[in-house]
């Protein structure tokens, strides 16, 4: 390999890229893995950009009869070794069906675009009504499968594929389904989970349950959706996920392979920055997982870093999930930014009924999307409990969270957040509340729209995200932490300067206005400096040799989205 090595950046054709002689990392022994491991149906769970849907197209082309005598494409790796797999290359019919492109805002667009992938599949294997392999009633069965086919014919299609195949080819047929929890997340983002359920249920159990066609299932996706769900028919599934020792340098390069790539193509020098930035990922026992994409990207581009695969879409979940989660996942979400870690149960099966009420589920998801990393596992208790040490998994990774952060206050918000941060540094009062009250007023309801939240804990969610936007915003200019211990209580914000000849440092503390108990907000405000003094939050500060007069007390008075400050 050399530095002018063709990238097919995004190619996800094993075919194509073999036949271009285009940048690959042989991961072919997933197929002897696979194959010797005997699972009936295997489901795979991966992150996104992580080659599943490029292996899933070399096992199409090592196995389906549509590529048989095209041993050419495996010749110089490593499952080609051996004769056993050489006669076995093209010998079975395969179905390859991919949801990456099933996006609906609405159930009936979700069923529309299925049904006409199903019905793409009998178009291209039109060949079967040729020949006198169907009766009558089979032929007009198959000739109705059409886009506007609905419900249950759908679900039930590949089944009726894989009968006739099987009858035409004389061998059971392997069925690859790639990206299968695409629609799904999309359903639950839309509010039309309930009725994908019903579907998926009976598509999964009538596929891979009740199939007495099929010889080997194999299932990719980012999340492992509970058996409950979708899977509850389904006992003869084998989940590998991404602490599942399995697979686990299937998907993904080792260290190993990229710093010899970075050698083959010039960039040997770089492997300590390409390590900071890309290194992290954690499958199974096996460290130092880096995403292919990035990978790609990185030597593409002439080893220019970027977030890559941070930057690329499928961000909507993780940001709708943080933005509008509780004081609890952002709060968390602010150790994680300032490179702490999070210690926490897991329960690996991603509950979307759960995920509004539930921080665990949250860091669940994040952790099977590859944002986080698993430092450390300890079985804990009489169960042996998993409890799992959690941290952001690179350099990449923590720069798309700040992004995701900024764009809370994308637009004039965003305008107007930087504005407040200038007017905050210069002790600008005045400027504080006419910005302020502008992002209140425009963001308020992006930290108040989860189906969990309620006008009581609406403010709590703001602040919060208000304040892990100073974290983006002040990046390296100053320590920011939340809700911390110090004197008699918890203050709310701190933002201590990391040069204390040029910056002062800052408590804040939020109030929601009380009427019962608080004439206006200026008496809510009062409250609030009162707090601070009574509860001596200066504590920490004044250990730490801060003088009075670098020390500045803010009070932040909210009514539903109006907001007072003073100090």
């Amino acid at each position: 390999m050399d530095s002018k090595v063709l990238v097919n950046i995004g190619a996800q054709r094993f075919d194509r890229i073999r036949e271009q002689k285009a940048f690959y990392i042989d991961k072919t022994d997933f197929i002897r893995e696979w194959w010797e491991n005997g699972s009936d149906v295997t489901l795979v769970t991966r992150p996104r950009r992580f080659g599943k849907t490029l292996n899933m197209s070399m096992l199409e082309c090592f196995f389906s009869n549509r590529y048989a005598d095209r041993g050419d494409l495996f010749e110089d790796l490593s499952i080609w070794n051996e004769e056993t797999y050489r006669q076995l290359q093209g010998t079975y019919p395969v179905i390859f069906l991919s949801f990456a492109n099933i996006k609906a805002t609405e159930y009936e667009d979700m069923e529309y675009k299925i049904s006409k992938l199903v019905a793409d599949l009998y178009e291209q294997n039109s060949y079967l009504l040729e020949e006198n392999l169907l009766s009558k009633n089979e032929k007009d069965y198959y000739e109705s499968i059409c886009p506007q086919t609905r419900g249950a014919v759908t679900a039930g299609a590949i089944h009726s594929m894989a009968n006739f195949m099987q009858r035409y080819y004389g061998k059971d047929v392997i069925i690859i389904l790639d990206e299968y929890d695409t629609p799904m997340q999309e359903a639950w983002l839309s509010g039309y989970w309930d009725k994908a359920v019903e579907f998926f249920r009976g598509f999964f159990n009538s596929t891979f349950k009740t199939n007495p066609y099929l010889c080997r299932g194999l299932i990719t996706g980012i999340t492992r959706v509970s058996k409950e769900s979708i899977f509850s028919d389904l006992n003869n599934l084998k989940v590998i996920t991404t602490t599942s020792n399995q697979y686990a340098t299937a998907f993904g390069f080792t260290e190993e392979e990229v710093f010899k790539a970075l050698d083959d193509t010039g960039f040997g020098e770089e492997k300590q920055g390409v390590k900071a930035w890309y290194d992290g990922f954690t499958f199974g026992s096996h460290p130092d997982i880096y995403n292919p994409w990035s990978i790609a990207s990185f030597i593409d581009n002439g080893g220019e870093y970027d977030t890559y695969w941070a930057g690329t879409s499928g961000n909507g979940l993780v940001n709708s999930l943080i933005r509008q989660g509780n004081a609890l996942v952002k709060s968390a979400m602010e150790d994680l930014l300032e490179g702490r870690s999070l210690t926490t149960e897991l329960d690996e099966q991603i509950i979307f009924n759960q995920l509004n009420g539930s921080a665990s589920a949250v860091w669940s998801l994040l952790l099977a999307s590859g944002y986080l990393k698993v430092l450390d596992l300890q079985r804990v208790g009489e169960f042996k409990k998993k409890i799992y040490t959690l941290a952001i998994t690179n350099m990449e990774v923590r720069s798309m969270f700040a992004d995701m952060v900024k764009g809370w206050f994308g637009g004039s918000t965003e305008t107007a957040y930087n504005d407040f941060v200038k007017a905050l540094l210069m002790n600008d009062v005045d400027a504080m509340n006419e910005f302020m009250n502008e992002i209140a007023l425009q963001s308020f309801s992006n930290f108040d729209i989860a189906q969990s939240a309620s006008s009581k804990d609406a403010p709590e969610r703001f602040y919060h995200g208000f304040v892990l936007g100073l974290m983006v915003e002040l990046d390296g200019r100053f320590q920011i932490t939340s809700n911390r211990e110090s004197g008699f209580g918890r203050y709310d914000v701190m933002l201590i300067p990391k040069d204390r000849e040029k910056d002062c440092a800052y408590i804040i503390e939020f109030k929601v206005h009380k009427p019962l108990k608080e004439k206006d907000l200026a008496k809510t405000v009062a409250n609030a400096l009162n707090q601070i003094e009574e509860r001596l939050y200066e504590a920490k500060l004044v250990a730490d040799g801060f003088e009075p007069d670098q020390i500045r007390k803010y009070g932040f008075a909210f009514k539903g989205k109006e907001c007072l400050i003073g100090c």
